[in-house]
């Protein structure tokens, strides 16, 4: 969402160092960038350097040589570090908390102090679980044939974290580090321009951690920012084994393309606009419950959410125009949040545009302002089903941001047929009467949008994400590049940076721990000649 202002390297200003095979050292790079606080629109002191190629080439190699010196280690190795680092993060939560704080403008509390930080502690220690643990990898033995295969790791993997979780999506310490890390595999963090100083703090704990548990000198390593360029040659190297990206569906199709070329998996979460259907007996016996779980789920976090409810679908009618009503005075009375950054702003009102241009009528809002900092009113838009249905594809724009789009059909066929034409989501969700006169209507949708999203809610707005095994935050396309994965729960998260291995006829004393007919510790489950079990054959 927009590019970072760039600017040649200050005499007098500190240059943050970066983290390259085990030494904070000096960027060879003449370009840098600075941190602003979105909440006051200045820049923080200290300058971040954007890494030439051959720094991001030094990354990569030394973490090909910590991928070899690893093979072979038994996942509690990364468990040990996985914990430990969690550890030294709690100890450093104050810190952390505040330049995080300044450097988003998201709240300490409950946020960032009682929600993020814990939850990306606690994600850390479920992927020391899973590894320590075993089972992730789904060790598959047939004796008959004396044919073995587990997951293992694929080789060091290049982190593009987000600018809207510093904590829990953090290139070095959020769902993706961890999954990577569980897997077996060092990781080469890429930080994002609106937090670096905080993924430079989380990142001084992770290399504290490695160094504490004996971990190879190119396990964990940072750069804060590359060019355009010299990103997709970073994803497309040959000693990369897979990538992990969240942003913008642009430049993440742009790093996709160059990442395919040279065969590396990647993982993409890029936009999305998660669809809320409300039924209309839902509105009949609770229209002003939804109203409000409604407001508050958009208006949270000022929408910066990759669930944040984006469009809205109601069946039209007496019921729905209440509602329509009575959700704007929300939003016109709600207190304006402040963006992540002046891209965002600027991306948020392009979205807008996008809409409206394509057709839809703004009922409230849509202008910059409002609050503090870099801003935007609340912002409502509505459009009828037979438009919507004429230009699909630019009504389903992604205002990233405190605004949605209500979407109102004709009747319930003409729901089904929107639902059909959505795009891949992460998220879709249904609002249905509790006495069952909607269930024929949700029985015409919702097959239809099981298909287009990777999570189906029912009466439940989709923000919250649930650090569970049973999550899926995934979706088809452009939700993310691939509907088979998910960001988010362990054990499931950890395959995307695994590759399958087989082995065939391979002598007992020469296989992996778990593929041994002694099994590996009394809890790991085994799939063997058909059956899952534990213990040992």
């Amino acid at each position: 969402m927009g590019r970072v202002k760039l600017h040649t390297r200050k005499t007098n200003t500190m240059l943050h160092n970066v983290l390259i095979n085990g030494e904070w050292r000096a960027s060879s790079g003449t370009a840098t960038f600075n941190a602003v606080n979105p909440a006051t629109c200045e820049p923080i002191d200290g300058d971040y350097p954007v890494s030439p190629w051959e720094e991001v080439e030094q990354a990569i190699e030394a973490s090909a040589a910590a991928s070899r010196e690893m093979r072979g280690w038994p996942g509690e190795r990364f468990a040990a570090f996985l914990e430990k680092f969690a550890d030294r993060i709690e100890a450093r939560a104050d810190e952390l908390v505040a330049l995080a704080n300044q450097e988003t403008a998201l709240p300490v509390s409950p946020r960032l102090k009682d929600g993020e930080l814990p939850r990306t502690t606690d994600q850390l220690r479920q992927a020391a679980s899973a590894a320590r643990e075993g089972s992730w990898a789904t060790p598959t033995i047939d004796t008959k044939a004396n044919i073995r295969s587990m997951h293992g790791p694929i080789g060091p993997v290049a982190v593009f974290g987000p600018n809207n979780f510093p904590f829990a999506f953090n290139s070095v310490a959020g769902g993706d580090f961890a999954a990577a890390v569980a897997a077996g595999n060092p990781v080469i963090a890429k930080g994002h321009s609106s937090h670096p100083g905080t993924t430079r703090l989380l990142t001084e704990e992770a290399f504290a951690a490695a160094q504490a548990t004996s971990m190879p000198t190119g396990f964990v390593q940072l750069i804060y920012r590359t060019s355009h360029d010299d990103g997709c040659k970073f994803v497309g190297h040959a000693d990369v084994g897979a990538i992990g990206y969240t942003g913008s569906r642009s430049a993440g199709l742009r790093l996709k393309e160059a990442a395919d070329r040279s065969g590396n998996p990647i993982y993409l979460e890029l936009s999305s606009i998660n669809p809320v259907f409300i039924l209309p007996g839902a509105l009949t016996e609770r229209s002003d419950e939804i109203a409000g779980d409604f407001s508050g789920s958009c208006l949270m976090g000022t929408g910066q959410f990759c669930t944040n409810p984006g469009m809205v679908v109601l069946i039209a009618g007496e019921k729905t125009d209440s509602f329509v009503t009575a959700v704007a005075e929300k939003f016109s009375a709600a207190p304006v949040g402040t963006f992540l950054s002046e891209a965002v702003q600027k991306g948020f009102l392009s979205g807008v545009s996008a809409l409206k241009d394509a057709g839809a009528e703004l009922i409230v809002g849509g202008e910059a302002g409002g609050g503090s900092g870099f801003c935007c009113q609340n912002t409502l838009l509505k459009v009828d089903g037979t438009k919507f249905l004429e230009n699909p594809e630019a009504l389903q724009a992604e205002a990233f941001g405190n605004g949605s789009l209500f979407v109102i059909a004709a009747d319930a066929a003409q729901a089904e047929q929107i639902a059909e034409s959505l795009e891949g989501n992460l998220t879709g969700c249904i609002y249905s009467a509790t006495d069952g006169s909607d269930d024929s209507v949700y029985d015409q949708i919702a097959p239809a949008l099981r298909t287009k999203v990777g999570r189906l809610l029912d009466d439940k707005m989709p923000t919250g994400v649930a650090v569970s095994s049973a999550m899926n935050h995934g979706g088809p396309f452009p939700a993310t590049g691939h509907p088979v994965f998910t960001a988010v729960g362990m054990p499931q998260s950890i395959y995307r940076y695994s590759m399958l291995q087989s082995y065939d006829a391979i002598r007992c004393h020469r296989l992996p721990a778990s593929l041994r007919d002694e099994a590996p510790n009394e809890t790991c489950w085994r799939y063997v000649d058909g059956n899952w079990r534990q213990g040992s054959l």
